[in-house]
This record gives structure tokens, C-alpha cells and sequence, in this order.
């Protein structure tokens, strides 16, 4: 296989099995050289905060920036474990990592967008719809996310919870124009989050920039699937549910959706009008904190826990998980250990706050 050579003063990063070599430039980490030239690699916060991007380091030498242990511990990092998000090569790098693909690593756009809607689904969770540039579409996989790049450069991420090809659906006032659809909870006192709750309004102008992530639905399988969301995690879940019914994916499947209380669920009604249009899904809600004016009467407990009292053996599943990350580790971690899933088959997006990313 042909390999790009690395420009002078950088190094080459091999990626096995599949060959495929990039170059990195000094104090470059190996994910941002990956993206920047379309390389396919699993990823999620890219801030060192979730561990999805972490894999074997076969040979060189690699030092990592600020992170979290839960991320990569001590121990990890001594077995020549790496998180590509943060890793600096300091020498050529070969590392291994299970997913490597052309496809899977769509352009990312940086471009305007403008608030079409905002509706409060629950108190504190709002459905942004934003119209993105009639002329300059933006192709994503259901599951991946975009950031919005606020005034002074910071950055937010939140998963599209619409499938591509329901883009241009979006809105009869602007006919054919392409818009995406996401559920951002409110985190009181966050930058961001306290403008979308008290003062963004309609036609409001934001830059965004994506897609990212690679969580996305493995069609080339036919093993029945979890989807595990956990609050807000439920966004790339959807999509990856609309993807399926317009694909014809029949796949069985069941969704554990978990929240504090039921008004969590913000779009339980959305679901139950899928499980009348998709006949091999199944839906299992479960409440950790119900009160007794919720007149609860369906699964309780922490969500996760519910998948492995159903599917005690999961070695012949894919799981698909999205939400805290207390729960997305928590069920990698204990489906694995657990009920033999193999690691290969969790895929997942940890929803990491500016808090979060600020732990350890």
C-alpha cells in the first residue's frame, strides 16, 4: 500500500493492520493530524476527557498533553496504551487501531448557521433547529456531532439528532434548505447554555463546525444491537434510528433510554410512534429517581443495569451507547467483564461538559 511521506522536521504515524501512514508536524497530536487529513480514527471529545480514541502503541515514542485518567491511567499508559487526541509523536509512531476507513471520514465544513426554531421539550432540555448553507451541504454520518465555535474561540459539541436524509424536511419556510436538529440540555452557569435557555432567538447566527466523531451505525453487520442513551445522549440515538427506518435496517433491536425522572424522556412520545413503524424495536425506559407524583410504574434503577438483567450474555451483540459518561464507562467496562460483549462491538459517545473535561 502507498503511504504519504512525512514532511521535514515531522514525523510518520502507521496505522495497522491497515498500513495506511499519515505525517504529524512538531507538537502536532496524531488525532488532529488524522482528521485534518480525512484518516478515519475512533474518537469522541478529543479533549482527553473520554478514552474513546485510545489504543496500542506498537513502536516510538509518544508524549501526552493534559488528560484525565479515567481516560488512559497510569497503568494503561506504562502497557503502551495512547490517547491519539493528546499524544505527541517524538519520534515515527506505529500504533494500532481497530478502525481505519476512507469512508467513515466525511469533510469537515466550518460555516455559518441560523436558528430556524426552539422548542423546550422538558425544563431543561431545548430542540435547536439550525438552517445550514443552501449551496455548501454538509454530509455526516447519523451519530456524529458538530461544534459551535463561540466569540473568544471556545468550542461546544452536540450530536445532530436528525439522519442526513432528513435535512431538507426541516422547515416549509425556507424550502429545500438543508437544517439540523439538536437537544441540548441546559447546564446552569455554562457560557453557552444559559444563552440558549434566557436569550437566543430566532435567526440568530451561529458558526459551526463539522461533522466529528465516529460513532456511527456498522452496517456491515447483521447482529442484533442495544442502543443505550443516557438524558441527552438520546440525540445521536435518534438519528441512528431514522437512519435505520430509511435504510430498511431490520436488525433487532431494543433502546434503553435512562433519565432522573420521566420528563428526562423528552421525546418518549417519538418513540413509541417508532415502535409502531419498526417492528423489529423494542423500547425499554428506565427512571433512576422517580417521585412519587411521577406515578412511575415501568423499569427503575440505573439504566445500563437494566441491559444486563435482559442480556446476560451479550457476545453476540453490538452495543451502541451515548449519554453521561459515568454510564457510558460503566457499561463498557461491566458489559465486557460482564457478559462477554467483545470490546470491538461497544461503540459509544460520552457527552463530556466543560466540566468534565476539567476532572481528575
Amino acid at each position: 500500500m502507498t503511504t504519504a511521506q512525512a514532511p521535514a522536521g515531522s514525523f510518520q504515524v502507521t496505522v495497522q493492520p491497515s498500513g495506511r501512514a499519515f505525517g504529524v508536524n512538531p507538537d502536532e497530536a496524531i488525532l488532529p493530524a488524522a482528521i485534518r487529513q480525512g484518516i478515519g480514527m475512533p474518537y469522541g471529545c478529543k479533549d482527553g476527557a473520554c478514552g474513546s480514541c485510545k489504543c496500542k502503541k506498537l513502536e516510538g515514542i509518544v508524549v501526552h498533553g493534559p488528560h484525565q485518567s479515567k481516560a488512559l491511567s497510569a497503568e494503561e499508559e506504562a502497557a503502551g496504551y495512547i490517547l491519539t487526541c493528546c499524544g505527541v509523536p517524538q519520534t515515527d509512531v506505529v500504533i494500532e487501531s481497530r478502525q481505519v476507513t476512507d469512508e467513515s471520514a466525511f469533510p469537515i465544513r466550518k460555516m455559518p448557521s441560523r436558528v430556524m426554531s426552539l422548542e423546550k421539550k422538558s425544563p431543561d432540555v431545548m430542540v435547536v433547529k439550525l438552517q445550514l448553507p443552501a449551496n455548501d451541504t454538509m454530509r455526516y454520518h447519523a451519530g456524529q456531532y458538530v461544534e459551535f465555535i463561540l466569540r473568544d474561540g471556545a468550542r461546544r459539541s452536540y450530536s445532530m439528532a436528525n439522519a442526513p436524509h432528513t435535512m431538507v424536511k426541516a422547515d416549509a419556510a425556507v424550502p429545500g434548505a438543508p437544517a439540523i436538529e439538536l437537544h441540548i440540555r441546559h447546564m446552569p452557569g455554562g457560557k453557552f447554555t444559559d444563552h440558549v435557555f434566557t436569550a437566543m432567538k430566532e435567526k440568530e447566527i451561529l458558526r459551526v463546525e463539522g461533522p466529528y466523531g465516529s460513532f456511527y451505525l456498522r452496517e456491515d453487520s447483521d447482529k442484533p444491537m442495544v442502543l443505550l442513551a443516557s438524558g441527552t445522549g438520546f440525540a445521536p440515538i435518534k438519528a441512528v434510528m431514522e437512519h435505520m427506518q430509511f435504510k430498511g435496517i431490520t436488525r433487532p433491536t431494543t433502546l434503553y433510554w435512562g433519565g432522573r425522572r420521566p420528563a428526562d424522556l423528552y421525546l418518549d412520545d417519538w418513540v413509541k410512534q417508532k415502535l409502531a413503524e419498526m417492528p423489529n424495536l423494542k423500547y425499554v425506559p428506565v427512571i433512576s429517581n422517580a417521585l412519587p407524583e411521577d406515578n412511575w410504574t415501568g423499569r427503575t434503577g440505573f439504566v445500563h443495569k437494566a441491559v444486563l438483567e435482559d442480556f446476560p450474555d451479550l457476545s453476540g451483540y453490538q452495543v451502541y451507547a451515548c449519554g453521561a459518561p459515568i454510564v457510558v464507562d460503566s457499561a463498557r467496562t461491566e458489559y465486557s467483564a460482564i457478559a462477554n460483549l467483545p470490546p470491538d462491538e461497544f461503540h459509544a459517545d460520552a457527552f463530556t461538559t466543560e466540566a468534565d473535561k476539567h476532572k481528575d
